[in-house]
C-alpha cells in the first residue's frame, strides 16, 4: 500500500478545506498551487534546481 494520497484524495481533501462559498476559480486555484508545490519538489529531488547564487548572477541582483 503506497503512503502518497491519490490524486482523488488529495482533491476530495482540497474541497473540503475550501469554504462553502468558493468559486471554481478558488478551487483551480488551490490544485494548481497543489500541482506548481509538487513539480517543484519532484525537481529537487531529482537534482534539477539553481543555487540562490546562480539565480543572483543571472537577475543580476545584489547579494
Amino acid at each position: 500500500m503506497s503512503t502518497v494520497p491519490s490524486i482523488k484524495d488529495a482533491a476530495r481533501r482540497i474541497v473540503e478545506q475550501l469554504p462553502d462559498d468558493a468559486s471554481w476559480e478558488d478551487l483551480i486555484y488551490h490544485i494548481r498551487v497543489r500541482q506548481t508545490i509538487e513539480a517543484g519538489l519532484k525537481d529537487a529531488v531529482e537534482g534539477r534546481t539553481v543555487p540562490v547564487e546562480e539565480v543572483r548572477r543571472r537577475l543580476r541582483l545584489a547579494e
